[in-house]
C-alpha cells in the first residue's frame, strides 16, 4: 500500500468529493491562490476554478455565515479555517446557526456544512495560534466533531464528513502535515463513532486524541521492554464518541490514562474519564487519570511551550505509577 502524508490525504479527500458532488465548494483565507498556509489545498483552484475554490477576505464571520446559508439552500461547502484559535470569531454561525438548524426547524432544515481546522502547541506560534479548542464545539449539540490522528484517518473522516447532512467540525494537528502512513488508492471512508484499537493490550488503557495517538504509542513501546502492556485507542471522532469500546477496554485492563492537548481543566480528559467511571467502576483497580495541556497560554518561548503537553515521557512515568498502584492526584 502506498504510504502519503497527511496533507495528501485531506487534499485527496476534498479533490475526490468535488469530483463527485458539484454543490460542493471550497470557501477561505488563501485556499487557492496559496493552498493555505500549510499547503494542503494547493493545486485545486486549478481543477475545480476559483468558482469553487473561493478565497476571502480576512473576515471569519463572514464567509462562516455565507456557508452556513449556502448549506442550507443545497450545498455542501467545506470551510477552512486557517488556525483553530480563529473559531472565537464563528461561535454564532457555527454554534448558533448551524448547530440548531435542524432542531429548531424540526427537522426540515440541513446544514451539510465542514469546517476544517487544526489545534496544537509545541509550534512556536505563540498563544493566539497555538491553542486546541475541540472542547467547545463538542460541548454543542448539533455538531459531530472529528480528530484525525494520521494520514488513514484524515481521508476517510473527512470524506464521510462531506457526505454527512450535519455540521462536522473536524481538527487537523499541524504539525502532522507531512507524517506519512498506510492508505488506500480505493475508495474508503470512516464510519463517524467507530474507535480504533491501534494496539492491542492487557495491562493498561491508553485512550488518545489526534497527536496524542503517537504520544501514547510511543510509550506503549516504551512499556512494551518493561512487561507492561498497553493498550492504544484513538477515538476518532468525539462526537459521537464510541464509549461501547474505551468501556470495553477499561473493563479488560483495570487501568486507564487519557490523553488530550487541550486543556485539562473542564476538557475532553475529564469527559472521557467520567464516562468510564460511570460505566465502568468496579472494573477499575485505580481511578481514571487524565493528561491534558497545562492550564495557561501556550508559552511563546520553546523551553516552557515543550513542557506545557503531554509526552511519551509523562505518559510512560504516570502508566508505571498506576500499575505500581500509586496513588496519582491530577494536577
Amino acid at each position: 500500500m502506498r504510504h502519503i502524508t497527511l496533507s495528501q490525504a485531506v487534499n485527496e479527500a476534498i479533490a475526490e468529493e468535488m469530483r463527485r458532488d458539484l454543490t460542493t465548494f471550497l470557501i477561505g483565507e488563501d485556499v487557492a491562490e496559496a493552498g493555505t498556509p500549510f499547503k494542503v489545498l494547493a493545486g485545486l483552484v486549478e481543477e475545480f476554478g476559483p468558482e469553487r475554490v473561493i478565497d476571502t477576505p480576512i473576515a471569519e464571520p463572514g464567509f462562516m455565515g455565507i456557508a452556513v446559508g449556502a448549506a442550507l439552500t443545497g450545498s455542501r461547502p467545506i470551510v477552512d479555517l486557517m488556525f483553530g484559535d480563529f473559531l472565537y470569531l464563528i461561535m454564532d454561525q457555527l454554534c448558533n446557526q448551524a448547530a440548531k438548524a435542524y432542531y429548531m426547524s424540526g427537522g426540515k432544515l440541513n446544514v451539510p456544512l465542514v469546517l476544517r481546522t487544526n489545534l496544537g502547541a509545541t509550534r512556536r506560534s505563540a498563544a493566539q495560534h497555538s491553542q486546541s479548542l475541540h472542547a467547545l464545539v463538542a460541548h454543542i449539540p448539533g455538531l459531530k466533531v472529528a480528530m484525525p490522528s494520521s494520514a488513514y484517518e484524515a481521508k476517510g473522516l473527512m470524506k464521510t464528513a462531506i457526505r454527512d447532512n450535519n455540521p462536522v467540525v473536524i481538527l487537523e494537528d499541524k504539525l502532522m502535515y507531512n507524517d506519512k502512513a498506510p492508505v488506500p488508492e480505493e475508495e474508503y471512508l470512516i464510519p463517524f463513532g467507530e474507535a480504533h484499537v491501534k494496539r492491542a493490550g492487557t495491562d493498561i488503557t491508553l485512550i488518545a486524541t489526534s497527536s496524542m495517538v503517537q504520544v501514547c504509542e510511543a510509550a506503549a513501546e516504551t512499556l512494551a521492554a518493561e512487561g507492561i502492556s498497553a493498550e492504544v485507542i484513538d477515538p476518532r471522532t468525539l462526537v459521537p464518541l464510541d464509549e461501547a469500546t474505551l468501556i470495553e477496554s477499561a473493563k479488560k485492563t483495570s487501568r486507564v490514562i487519557v490523553v488530550d492537548e487541550g486543556h485539562q481543566s473542564y476538557g475532553i480528559t475529564g469527559e472521557i474519564a467520567g464516562r468510564i467511571n460511570e460505566k465502568a467502576f468496579y472494573h477499575l483497580d485505580a481511578p481514571v487519570l487524565r493528561m491534558g495541556a497545562m492550564d495557561v497560554p501556550v508559552p511563546f518561548s520553546p523551553a516552557l511551550e515543550d513542557i506545557t503537553v503531554p509526552t511519551p515521557e509523562g505518559v510512560t512515568e504516570n502508566a508505571r505509577k498506576l500499575m505500581s498502584g500509586e496513588m496519582i492526584h491530577a494536577a
